[in-house]
């Protein structure tokens, strides 16, 4: 009871801060300060930043025949102008807003492109640059639309008649300083960073007074020293967040240096960190990690950006900042999650996985996290966020952390979380050519007077993950009998892994052109169930999960281990309910 009135006080508090700020940027778009956002028209646009994101030309052409797919979703507007159709779904108007797409027009290269894009502009500014409310005018849909309309300027100008330069000009001035007015208001996750973003890129694209420069550069120094962690992770702990951001502040960093203005000190050591950071979190697929939020990896992405890598130093193997550690031998990667929840502002998107891990052999994931389908349901998110749905141990059928529930104030907050543990105590040991670490979290102590306890470590050769999950009172008691010592550790498999048991009834793990390995544990039987994996490119894939399930205080320790073996063939063990086909 008292951790629920704990959370409802928490919720409400958010609540009273969210209308608050709400109100400052209604305040600041109303009629008394809308002056603000009117003034001079710049004369030109003096560079043109470049775009690292990948772009396709066949998207171009669909966009050209009105078809437009943007956020998981296919809109056909039916030769109308996009703007103009009502369409139900806030990630595709986002997304059609924010103008990121116009990189796939300028992917195709020709006039017939530059001319769509320009008449897709024209549209905008016809039916939303002149009012300022809806989703076109969210703060951070406009930083993104800014960004995008400097950055593909050429494309977009490239034959234009004059009147259409000047009203290009005059709205991406009017949306420079709506932004301006607007950020401070903004919460501080990775949106307001990327305000601070465009207004640097603006700064340095239109021709400014030098005053106007200073203050862009030092206001986007300030944000990145709030957000970037020594490590250069994140605050909110999401591998995707560094991948997004990278893509805007290498353009950025390269644009101080083709305008010989000084490139702030916080952005050059802000990215010299957060390149490591990125591959810190890299399979040897090319995939990213599936911790707090991210989804499906598109490889090709990760490596255009990493190509941008001056650094050339391996990844970090602790990153005690961002609450990580990775251990590489042998060609097996293992990262593990061994951090706190980030603050509630920016952990909208965190995931209650606290001390579980993933390990790839070679070019392919074998243990994993479930990961989110990025533009899927609500509901699957949802259930992509608990606790569960991670390779890790689960008390109580609970999860470790606790999210809004709250509908009346998931419509204002979503659902970040509330509580979770407080403190994770992390032991980092590598010697003997073995690499490993234990650690500890609280995060249901309060619930059930339990901590979880889990060692990781891998051999030398790679060939070898041993591991141990204790579930014990504060202080290295046993757990008391009764209903609330139910534990169970999950390892999810990802879907190209094949599950089979060994003549020896062992559990054998193995794909196309992968490698095998077999699973033990003791003091625990080993069950295999079925699970989903959320992060598929094309969306949620059936998969299977290995099980151990015990009561702590008859088992206040249970050992595992994941042996890399010759072994191949078995009897493919039966992953469906019953009454259905049995596969992996």
């Amino acid at each position: 009871m008292a951790n629920a009135a704990a959370d409802t006080s928490r919720v409400w508090g958010l609540v009273a801060r969210e209308y608050w700020r709400r109100i400052k940027r209604r305040l600041r778009a109303g009629p008394v300060y809308r002056w603000r956002f009117s003034g001079r028209t710049p004369e030109r646009v003096l560079i043109a930043p470049p775009d690292l994101r990948l772009a396709d030309r066949e998207i171009a052409a669909e966009i050209y025949a009105g078809r437009f797919p943007f956020a998981g979703h296919f809109v056909d507007t039916g030769g109308l102008s996009p703007f103009m159709v009502e369409v139900h779904h806030p990630p595709w108007q986002e997304a059609l807003h924010g103008f990121r797409w116009l990189r796939h027009l300028r992917e195709a290269g020709t006039e017939l492109a530059s001319a769509n894009a320009r008449a897709l502009t024209a549209d905008w500014i016809e039916t939303h640059g002149r009012r300022i409310e809806g989703v076109a005018w969210e703060p951070e849909v406009t930083a993104w639309r800014i960004i995008a309309w400097l950055q593909h300027s050429t494309t977009v100008l490239q034959g234009a008649e004059f009147p259409f330069y000047r009203s290009y000009l005059k709205s991406i001035a009017v949306q420079i300083r709506y932004l301006r007015s607007m950020t401070p208001e903004m919460k501080g996750g990775d949106e307001r960073l990327r305000a601070r973003i465009a207004l640097a890129f603006a700064a340095l694209s239109l021709p400014v007074a030098s005053s106007t420069l200073r203050s862009a550069s030092r206001n986007l120094a300030i944000e990145l020293d709030r957000q970037i962690l020594p490590d250069g992770g994140h605050i909110s702990r999401n591998p995707h967040v560094l991948l997004e951001l990278l893509a805007d502040l290498l353009p950025l960093r390269h644009t101080y240096t083709s305008q010989g203005a000084e490139t702030p000190a916080a952005l050059i050591g802000a990215v010299e960190r957060m390149l490591p950071a990125l591959r810190f979190f890299r399979h040897q697929d090319g995939n990213l990690a599936h911790f707090n939020g991210m989804g499906a990896t598109i490889p090709d992405r990760v490596a255009a950006i990493l190509r941008h890598d001056d650094t050339a130093g391996a990844p970090l193997l602790n990153a005690s900042f961002s609450g990580y550690q990775r251990m590489v031998m042998g060609g097996t990667t293992v990262i593990a999650d061994t951090g706190a929840p980030p603050p509630v502002d920016v952990s909208a998107d965190a995931h209650a996985g606290c001390l579980s891990f993933e390990m790839s052999s070679g070019r392919h994931q074998f243990i994993v996290n479930a990961g989110i389908d990025t533009y899927g349901p609500q509901d699957y998110r949802a259930l992509a966020r608990v606790t569960a749905a991670h390779s890790t141990a689960t008390l109580n059928d609970a999860s470790s952390c606790r999210f809004n529930s709250s509908s009346k104030a998931g419509e204002l907050l979503g659902t970040p979380l509330v509580a979770g543990p407080r403190r994770v105590v992390v032991d980092r040991h590598d010697a003997d050519r073995n690499q490993s670490f234990r650690a500890t979290h609280d995060g249901y102590l309060s619930r059930y007077g339990l901590l979880h306890e889990r060692e990781i470590a891998l051999s030398h050769d790679g060939s070898v993950v041993d591991g141990k999950d204790r579930i014990a009172r504060q202080g290295g008691g046993a757990a008391r009998g009764g209903d609330h010592d139910r534990v169970t550790v999950r390892f999810h498999l990802h879907p190209d892994i094949e599950l089979f048991r060994d003549e020896a009834d062992r559990f054998v793990l193995t794909g196309a052109g992968a490698d095998t390995w077999v699973f033990t544990a003791s003091l625990a039987d080993v069950t295999a169930e079925e699970s989903l994996f959320f992060a598929g490119i094309a969306g949620p894939q059936k998969t299977s999960q290995l099980v151990l399930a015990f009561r702590a205080s008859e088992t206040p320790e249970v050992t595992w281990r994941l042996t890399r073996t010759a072994i191949g063939g078995g009897t493919m063990a039966a992953t469906q309910t019953d009454g259905e086909d049995e596969g992996a």
